[in-house]
């Protein structure tokens, strides 16, 4: 079964660390990459093509 890709955007570096460490501790995910601005994360998504983006909009 393939993992479901995620990348995560936030910019506060203690949340986007975090959270990427809990989510790489799970066997069907995989952390496509970590962004710290919106448009990171738009790059970044464009490049990895994740499955699911978590995004702090705030």
């Amino acid at each position: 079964m393939d993992k479901t890709r995620v990348l995560i955007a936030d910019d506060h570096p203690l949340i986007l660390e975090g959270l990427g460490s809990l989510l790489e501790r799970q066997d069907d995910l995989e952390v496509v990459g970590k962004a710290t601005s919106g448009a990171e994360a738009v790059a970044l998504a464009l490049e990895r093509e994740p499955d699911i983006i978590l995004m702090d909009i705030r």
